[in-house]
């Protein structure tokens, strides 16, 4: 469980939100501060396309897909796992997609 601006909001061991409608942007922040990591217009861009995709399909995206589908909607650097590695160092998949509140993707260890 985390506490973002005195709500309890709960997760899963994983720190994935366990229901999705608790996401906000400042559980974004609060997630990524626990990473240390200070999210920028980029990882925003990123976070978005991913909240798009999970509305239109119900699942979400995995490196592959990622890798696959975004440079058409953000630019072709986001066809280089380095480029999304430098910016969800953890893992731009399951990283990116736990900010942006979303379930962890499938195939993802």
């Amino acid at each position: 469980m985390i506490n973002v601006n005195g709500r309890d909001i709960e997760t899963d061991a994983q720190g994935y939100l366990a229901n999705l409608d608790d996401w906000s942007e400042d559980v974004a922040d609060y997630l990524s501060s626990q990473d240390q990591l200070a999210l920028q217009e980029k990882h925003w861009q990123v976070i978005s396309w991913i909240r798009d995709y999970y509305a239109e399909t119900g699942t979400a995206p995995n490196l592959r897909l990622i890798t696959k589908l975004l440079p058409e909607a953000l630019g072709e650097e986001y066809a280089d796992k380095k480029y999304l590695f430098d910016l969800f160092p953890y893992g731009p998949a399951k990283q990116a997609c736990r900010y942006a509140g979303m379930p962890k993707p499938t195939g993802c260890v």
